[in-house]
């Protein structure tokens, strides 16, 4: 028997990639790594540091000094940053502007990178994240890009933050999807875009047990290709 997958989810802010691939992961009994989170916490540490997040050397310098974590609870995934838990403060809109800044540094990227690779290399996780397919791991048996409208992704921004108690308003929510999609698509290091064999699926209009339902669909045919002796039936 072959080693578990590979399994990328990449795709836009809102898209659904992070309760996707958590769900996933967990029917798959696989590792679920949010590589967004990662970043989330590289610019959170860069705002407490006073690092701004085009000082590449700074960060860079940064980087070496920190400890990305994931770790399970009662409460769920819970993401420690130097020990501490930043699961909470790291999932703010001035965080998520501070992710797209700081993944913008080719040092940061190359950091989170080798950082991702040395967590699924051996396989059985999902990685989720806008470059998993790309960059990090090119290679993935399975890869996954997942879209919705910007209007739709910014609609469930909108009610995340609201479940929060936070006061927030829709068109300046959808307006900050829109300007992190520009953010994440135009930068020089691993800009957002679908791997040419990434699998499409549009969230727009779909539930989250439709989509996951596919993906578990996908994955699982994969995995029985991958068990299959080599030289079988020929």
């Amino acid at each position: 028997m072959k080693r578990e997958l590979i399994v990328a989810v990449d795709g836009p802010s809102g898209s659904g990639k992070s309760t996707l691939s958590r769900l996933l992961a967990a029917a798959l009994n696989y590792i679920n790594i949010d590589t967004g989170a990662m970043y989330r916490s590289v610019g959170l540490a860069a705002h407490r540091a006073g690092v701004h997040p085009e000082d590449d050397q700074a960060l860079a310098e940064l980087c070496q000094s920190l400890t990305i974590e994931f770790a399970r609870s009662g409460a769920g995934e819970r993401v420690l940053l130097n020990g501490e838990d930043v699961s909470e403060a790291i999932r703010t809109p001035a965080m998520s502007m501070m992710a797209s800044r700081v993944s913008a540094c080719s040092a940061v990227r190359e950091a989170m990178g080798e950082l991702q690779k040395s967590m699924g290399e051996k396989g059985g996780v999902v990685l989720e994240g806008r470059d998993i397919g790309t960059v990090v791991f090119p290679n993935a048996e399975v890869k996954f890009f997942l879209l919705a409208s910007a209007a739709e992704r910014g609609r469930r921004r909108f009610e995340e933050l609201r479940a929060k108690g936070l006061q927030v308003d829709l068109q300046q929510t959808i307006a900050e999807v829109e300007e992190r999609d520009a953010a994440d698509s135009n930068r020089q290091h691993a800009p957002l875009v679908q791997a040419d064999d990434a699998l499409a699926i549009d969230t727009t209009s779909m539930t989250i047990e439709q989509v996951l339902q596919e993906m578990l669909r996908i994955v699982n045919s994969r995995r029985l290709q991958n068990c299959e002796p080599q030289g079988q039936g020929e």
